[in-house]
């Protein structure tokens, strides 16, 4: 009868909330609370309704006004919902203002990220950047977890050994991301010979803002099979595979993807797998052109590439992927209204600035396989010209003979 059981894993629904400012219009709020909806599918979460408020800054005490703050209360208590993910960093003290008003589980945009990366970290080395991240994210909220241990009385008979549980915590945990920065050395040391075993190969590394297509073109290219997922943050340890075009032997990396509002030390832990893209010879930037905001998606991973591996130097293509999902909506003839983003053809694109990169940027589709034998070209012409200059020894798998010379030995014999 073990067959008749069904179990089925029931996920959590949730609410998301943002917040309109001066630096941050409508639109944009809108779209941060798309992927932040991304995020949440992305670690199991159903999110069913978002709300927005307009205010100049966050409210230092419940981030949000009061009168939103009760507009949720009521519809969570409808709707009996346990999660609320806000779409910025809370502070301890707002979470635990906020966990009094709705009496639901807070989740802020850092503590979403951190959860997806803690399901998703597969080798030792992505789990203890992982688990170094969490300590650091945790270490500055232990107020609101031990608030009724959180003071030392004075007075007679509370004259003790004088260390509170907060404080005790506080050193378990600092030990803990001294222990795990020392770890990260260690592994960053087995990785830096495994690169330098690698021998007489150019390095080519993927990278761009997450869920763009880059373990599938990987997948593509090497003929390997990386684990490629339409979630976001489907990859998290670098991959290396060895790709051959024609005679041309050399290695691909896929790394991990980036995302807007990545907090600083979350970007700082995971610096031993952007090593990779530090030593790489040349950069494949993916990019997502059937995105609304593909253009400050490139911003973004542009701004994190010069942050953390100072890479503006390196020769970089273009590659802008999903061309078969990329869709715009044709003005009418007699429409007077100015052109938006949305009105824009793909040919168009092709003629506005990305026509100046010349030879440095390609249109193609990995999913369909659609323009692949050009970005292949492209590859082993710009691999090429680095293999040449570096290695001046002919050192191809081997030789390619023009057909000139081919007719010319036939000729004589």
């Amino acid at each position: 009868m073990k067959e008749f059981i069904l179990t089925e894993h029931e996920s959590e629904q949730a609410v998301l909330i943002g917040l309109i400012t001066p630096t941050q219009n409508e639109a944009k709020a809108n779209e941060y609370l798309d992927e932040l909806a991304f995020l949440a599918e992305t670690a199991g979460a159903v999110p069913v309704k978002k709300f927005l408020q307009r205010l100049d800054y966050p409210n230092p005490r419940t981030f949000i006004g009061s009168g939103k703050l009760q507009e949720i209360k009521a519809y969570i208590d409808e709707h009996e919902i346990g999660l609320a993910i806000f779409d910025d960093d809370l502070s301890s003290k707002q979470v635990s203002n906020i966990e009094k008003e709705l009496q639901v589980k807070i989740l802020d945009r850092t503590s979403l990220i951190l959860d997806i990366f803690a399901l998703r970290a597969q080798t030792a080395n992505a789990k203890t950047q992982v688990e170094l991240a969490q300590y650091q994210y945790l270490l500055p909220r232990l107020t609101r977890l031990w608030t009724h241990l959180g003071r030392q009385r004075g007075g007679i008979g509370m004259r003790g050994p004088g260390e509170t549980q907060i404080e005790t915590d506080r050193r378990i945990i600092l030990d803990k991301i001294a222990f795990l920065k020392n770890e990260l050395k260690n592994i960053d040391r087995q990785k830096s010979i495994q690169r330098k075993n690698r021998g007489k190969m150019v390095r080519v590394a993927l990278v761009g803002y997450t869920n763009v297509g880059k373990s599938t073109l990987m997948n593509l290219l090497s003929k390997s099979e990386v684990f490629a997922e339409n979630k976001l943050f489907a990859t998290l340890d670098t991959t290396v595979r060895k790709v051959i075009i024609d005679n041309l032997p050399f290695l691909m990396t896929d790394t991990v993807g980036f995302i807007r509002k990545l907090p600083t030390h979350l970007v700082e832990s995971f610096k031993s797998t952007l090593d990779e893209v530090r030593e790489a010879d040349l950069l494949l930037h993916i990019v997502d052109i059937s995105h609304p905001a593909f253009e400050e998606q490139i911003e973004v991973v542009n701004r994190t590439l010069q942050e953390v591996c100072a890479s503006s130097d390196k020769p970089m293509i273009i590659v802008f992927n999903k061309i078969d999902a990329f869709s715009y909506v044709e003005k009418d003839a007699d429409d007077l209204t100015p052109r938006t983003r949305e009105n824009i053809s793909l040919d168009e694109l092709k003629e506005s600035w990305m026509a100046k990169m010349n030879d440095n940027c390609i249109f193609i589709s990995a999913k369909e396989k659609s323009n692949i034998e050009a970005l292949k070209e492209l590859l082993y012409q710009r691999v090429k010209e680095i293999h040449t200059t570096r290695f001046p020894y002919n050192d191809f798998l081997f030789q390619k003979y023009d057909e000139t010379d081919s007719v010319e030995t036939s000729g004589q014999e």
